[in-house]
């Protein structure tokens, strides 16, 4: 049979035990303002492999005949009657081949498996020996760290910390570790990021383990073809019938239709994949040209969005009922806004929560909203918030600037669009003259600022505030250096006037400041005695992270930092924020702890 490949155009995108006793849980532009937050020299110590299996973020194919939640054993199918649409039978080693990508590479081109990732410290990412030599330790804190974190300024911290370009240590295998951070990533939101870290490592070269998270990751970024490489590893494992699916897929993307309808069938004989998952793989195949028919879908009786679910349709074309999205995990949301090809209307929904939670920059975030303002027919709700954003950055004067960015924060409808409003406005607030009225406590301009790294330019306002106001809090934390005259009085002030739950603010305050040494022993004693705060708790957590920063290792400090921001920052103990502020100042990251400080007083 006469192979040709074919390139898929129409509508396709080419593109641990030890962490459960401390667990209490690029593709876009850098977010760092330029100078900002550059990494520090960290030297640490320099540390067989033990494959172990990974959660996936969603199911691929949902088994007919399976209970909920357990993968059904791979079938391993016969040819003993199957016969291909072009009359020649079609045999398992014919799909097995199909669609892979074989090539040979000279040993000084091939990648070693002894550092992975894409970001040098001269490109923004950390050391190579960042995370020591824990490597086992590493990946079960990663694979139990759920990717929801409190902190925007976290996200971002971490996924930078991933995609460095770290050592391996010896205790684990480079595969592995690469798994079990595209795992995270995932996670999180980050799908451009994950794929950096698959296809960091050669594709011959990856674990059982990365080869599933490779599955995941290419299709959390709506590329079928990005899973062909994989596809005889997948079923030599003996995994999910997805893989044969996408066996049947690769088939067709090389222009071999006999052995792409051979696998079809065969997986629809099994009776193991619901019939929607196929008919997605077939309107993939049709896309191709593989395909002998036409393929309706219909999702009126599919009740959740997996990940398999979300790849195919979004790499064809295929609209998701709005009704499914609202059932959609947190990270699909980062994976919807990354996807170029989805439909403008569902990365507009999706694009609050990708900003608040760092998924999407601050020049991103208004980028996209430029995009669908340019739309033939936008909603007159982007079309509204457009013409603020212009005013906010282009309006006549100073006061009119600012009246466009309150209008911008009071609209949102919840907390998170409130604060992705914040950092829409990031570079306006920036720009804003010092000398506009702004009032006695502009947290929010200064909370905007800072939500974009602006943190000398916020500085600009000290002088303007009064002492006690939220506002100086914000900044008390936030500032490149410390502001003048800090006390246990002022922070009574500021706790005077605190609104929040169990006064979380104040205790935030108190914990941000201790953390970054703003304040001294005693200081700090009585301003925590005056809340009921007990800043010198200890827990397995807490001895973790501090021994991290103990050993100079800002990558482990950045991942038990995650572990100790999972879920919202109401249920953040103020002591998490005193030990995470504390331990990213000891390994050099300051910029990115009074950030995360300030972002706390900001989103409570």
């Amino acid at each position: 049979m006469t192979k040709k490949l074919l390139t898929l155009t129409l509508g396709l995108s080419g593109t641990a035990m030890a962490a459960a006793l401390v667990l209490p849980a690029l593709a876009q532009e850098s977010l760092l303002p330029e100078g900002f937050g550059n990494p520090s020299e960290t030297p640490a110590p320099k540390s067989s492999p033990t494959p172990s299996p990974t959660a996936s973020p969603t199911p691929t194919p949902s088994s007919s005949g399976s209970p909920s939640g357990v993968t059904p054993p791979a079938v391993v199918a016969t040819t003993s009657d199957v016969a291909s649409e072009d009359g020649e039978e079609a045999t398992e080693e014919d799909v097995e081949g199909s669609g892979g990508l074989k090539y040979d590479l000279p040993p000084g081109a091939r990648r070693l498996l002894t550092r992975i990732g894409p970001l040098t410290p001269e490109s923004g990412g950390l050391a190579p020996d960042a995370f020591g030599v824990r490597g086992q330790y590493a990946a079960a804190i990663m694979r139990r760290t759920n990717g929801t974190l409190a902190s925007r300024w976290g996200q971002i911290l971490v996924r930078r910390a991933l995609s460095s370009a770290i050592d391996t240590p010896d205790t684990i295998n480079g595969a592995d570790l690469a798994a079990d951070r595209a795992g995270l990533l995932l996670r999180m939101g980050e799908s451009t990021a994950a794929r950096w870290i698959v296809q960091s490592v050669d594709y011959d070269r990856a674990s059982p383990r990365l080869v599933q998270v490779a599955q995941q990751t290419f299709l959390a970024n709506a590329d079928p073809a990005g899973l062909c490489p994989y596809v005889g590893a997948g079923l030599a494992h003996g995994e999910e019938q997805s893989w044969r699916l996408a066996a049947g897929i690769c088939a067709g993307l090389s222009g071999e239709a006999g052995p792409a309808g051979w696998a079809i069938a065969r997986v629809r004989s099994s009776g193991r994949i619901s019939n929607f998952d196929i008919l997605l793989a077939e309107r993939v195949l049709g896309a191709t040209g593989a395909g002998r028919r036409s393929t309706t879908i219909e999702w009126t009786k599919v009740d959740r969005l997996t990940s398999w679910r979300f790849g195919m349709a979004t790499a064809t074309g295929i609209g998701i009922p709005d009704e499914l999205r609202k059932t959609e995990p947190a990270y699909m949301r980062g994976w919807t806004v990354l996807a170029p090809m989805t439909d403008m209307p569902d990365r507009i929904a999706a694009a609050p929560d990708a900003a608040a939670r760092g998924v999407l920059s601050s020049e991103a975030y208004v980028s996209l909203l430029s995009a669908a303002s340019s739309e033939e027919e936008p909603p007159e709700a982007i079309a509204g918030q457009i013409d603020q954003l212009r005013n906010a950055f282009g309006a006549a004067n100073g006061g009119d600037r600012y009246a466009a960015m309150q209008t911008l924060w009071a609209a949102g409808s919840d907390p998170v669009h409130q604060y992705a409003a914040m950092v829409a406005t990031a570079r306006a607030a920036a720009g804003l003259p010092a000398n506009t009225d702004v009032g006695t406590d502009p947290w929010q301009l200064l909370g905007s600022m800072l939500a974009g790294g602006y943190d000398i330019r916020a500085m600009d306002w000290a002088s303007k505030i009064n002492v006690g106001s939220r506002a100086w809090g914000v900044l008390a934390v936030g500032s490149p250096r410390p502001l003048n005259g800090m006390s246990a009085s002022n922070i009574n002030s500021f706790s005077g006037s605190d609104d929040s739950d169990a006064s979380l603010r104040s205790k935030f305050l108190v914990a941000g400041l201790a953390g970054l040494g703003r304040l001294d022993d005693g200081q700090a004693a009585s301003a925590a005695s005056e809340l009921d705060l007990d800043l010198g708790k200890q827990t397995r957590w807490t001895r973790a992270i501090r021994t991290a920063a103990e050993r100079r290792e800002p990558g482990m400090v950045a991942l038990l930092a995650a572990a100790g921001m999972q879920g919202d920052w109401s249920k953040l103990p103020p002591y998490h924020l005193y030990h995470i502020v504390r331990a990213l100042r000891d390994v050099g990251l300051d910029s990115e702890a009074r950030m995360i400080a300030a972002e706390a007083l900001v989103r409570v």
